[in-house]
């Protein structure tokens, strides 16, 4: 029995995909359990016509995050902070800083914290260099300075 799959399953394929199996697990474990439904030629159409649409999206989204990428290129911000002797921060940098600081630069996007992959706080004076990932094939480097501040 033909069936179209509802989500990616290891043993059996990706989403969208039309597979081949046995009519007895397809009625009594695959379609009582949202995983997947038969494979008529209208299910087979209405498929193809949202990878379609999908297609279009990420190449959309894609797009997108070069035109934001272009923007946020080159970009260094600086931070004043507390230190102490050997140039540990009193506190930490951490990507909601970073997101409010290139916010303040006037970007026509709206930033989130969670495209800057700082993977743990800055504790220390010096200057770093951060990735914000746009999208799953955009990522762009910001340069950030952390100053002793007098």
């Amino acid at each position: 029995m033909k069936v179209i799959l509802k989500e990616s399953m290891s043993n059996l394929g990706d989403a969208g995909e039309v597979v081949d199996v046995k009519a007895g697990y397809a009625r009594n474990y695959l379609i009582p359990q949202g995983l997947a439904y038969t494979a008529s030629a209208g299910n087979i159409r209405r498929i193809e016509e949202e990878q379609k649409l999908n297609q279009e999206r990420s190449r959309r989204d894609f797009l997108e995050a070069r035109r934001r990428a272009s923007q946020l290129e080159g970009a260094a911000i600086v931070f004043q902070a507390r230190a102490g002797e050997e140039g540990k921060l009193f506190g930490s940098v951490t990507n909601g800083d970073i997101a409010d600081r290139l916010k303040e630069k006037g970007l026509d996007f709206e930033l989130d914290r969670r495209w800057i992959q700082l993977e743990e706080p800055i504790k220390a004076v010096g200057e770093y260099e951060v990735p914000v990932r746009l999208h799953a094939d955009v990522t762009v480097p910001v340069q950030v300075r952390v100053e002793r501040a007098e």
